[in-house]
């Protein structure tokens, strides 16, 4: 397997540094005594209530697992190992031959809203979106929950589920976990070229600076742009804030788009800007500078939180209703929660790894990255910079803020 190139700057090692000597580590949480719940304890939850939603409940399909043993899963782009030689997926490839399940894997997210407005109208006819696992984003993850587009997890059908980190097992959207398990964590922050812009970028005044006018891209997804223009303008974005704080922050993000600062709004796309050097800077997501120091073959990429703090947020496992193959989909799901495997998975994708003993794997295979605190993050590391996550939005701020987002930004 290619393993994506461990930071080798010396601001990335400092931080490798900094995890090492924190005292509150990772690797606290990972020990037995901090773990929590068991998978036991979690499969012994009192079966899942409906969420309440909008929407008249489906009926679950019939499960034919057993007579049709396939497995069809919509991720990101570059969000799994992948083999450049062999053009294939070694740990996908792995759980084939352990189970016979034939997994077709498909990279057909760029942006939650794009995806989700495709598949939404067949999800509410009842009808099969010829994927077996979605995977979303927390905000999302909770829109689809909430509207009963998701079928429940039978937890003991997945021991491995037990080794979710404690801090994930009982978010606001999926208590308890019966609908969802965390795929991978990330912050979003600054990523930049050194070597071209020249010198450090710190905060977004740096990065929003006049000489990089029109050679910035930035994430078409609102609760990370949007939460880093927030937090720049002293913004409490996990605290009690409403629509006067962003509108102050959606008309910055206008001007800078207007003023010709911003080049581009883009999805998962953003990446190709970044690698033709159309853009040399951005709001970026913090795996993703890894793949360039890969791809692109230039040490130069480097990332980092702005002085004013960062996002910080979850992509999402998850069976949708019209899926006739949830029993595969959680073979799938609990083979990702083995410690070995993620482990394999997270050198690859460099983003933050959701389950408990994955970072002593990490020391057999890369034991920089098992230090990384972009990977394996200690409590120090999130509390001292400044890193929240984007607080929940009602159903209401979330359609007029996501209308008013779009209208500005023009997806």
């Amino acid at each position: 397997m290619n393993r994506r190139i461990p930071p080798t700057d010396p601001a990335a090692r400092a931080l490798i540094r900094s995890a090492r000597a924190a005292q509150f580590s990772r690797r606290n949480l990972l020990s037995v005594g901090a773990m929590g719940a068991s998978a036991a304890a979690l499969a012994a939850c009192a079966p899942p209530k409906p969420p309440s939603g909008g929407l008249a409940k489906l009926k679950l399909p019939t499960d034919v697992s057993a007579q049709e043993k396939i497995v069809r899963w919509a991720n990101w782009t570059a969000y799994l190992d992948y083999d450049d030689t062999t053009q294939k997926y070694p740990s996908l490839e792995s759980f084939i031959k352990k189970t016979g399940i034939q997994a077709t894997y498909s990279e057909d997210i760029d942006d939650n809203d794009s995806y989700v407005s495709k598949v939404r109208p067949q999800l509410e006819a009842g009808q099969d979106i010829e994927k077996d696992i979605i995977t979303l984003t927390d905000w999302m993850a909770n829109r689809l929950i909430r509207d009963q587009l998701i079928q429940p997890l039978e937890l003991i059908q997945m021991p491995n589920a037990g080794n979710l980190l404690p801090a994930l097992r009982d978010v606001s959207f999926d208590p308890g976990r019966n609908y969802s398990l965390t795929w991978q964590s990330g912050f979003a922050g600054i990523g930049y070229d050194k070597a071209k812009v020249g010198r450090e970028l710190k905060s977004l005044d740096d990065l929003f600076s006049p000489d990089l006018k029109g050679r910035i891209t930035v994430l078409s997804e609102m609760r990370d742009t949007l939460g880093l223009i927030m937090a720049w303008q002293g913004v409490d974005i996990a605290g009690n804030w409403g629509k006067p704080e962003f509108d102050k922050a959606i008309a910055k993000v206008d001007e800078l788009l207007t003023g010709g600062f911003i080049r581009r709004v883009k999805g998962n796309a953003y990446m190709n800007d970044l690698k033709s050097g159309n853009a040399i800077a951005g709001i970026v997501w913090s795996g993703d500078l890894f793949i360039l120091r890969a791809e692109t073959e230039n040490d130069n990429w480097e990332f980092t939180i702005p002085e004013s703090g960062g996002t910080l947020w979850s992509d999402n496992l998850m069976v949708p209703i019209t899926s006739t193959h949830r029993r595969n989909a959680e073979a799938l799901m609990n083979y990702y929660y083995d410690p070995a495997v993620a482990a394999e998975v997270a050198a690859y994708v460099n983003y933050v790894c959701p389950v408990i003993g994955a970072q002593q794997e990490m020391e057999k295979i890369d034991p920089d990255l098992a230090e990384s605190p972009l990977i394996f993050p200690s409590q120090d590391y999130l509390t001292n910079s400044n890193i929240k996550g984007f607080r929940a939005l009602t159903p209401a701020e979330d359609a007029e803020y996501s209308a008013e987002w779009a209208k500005v930004v023009g997806n």
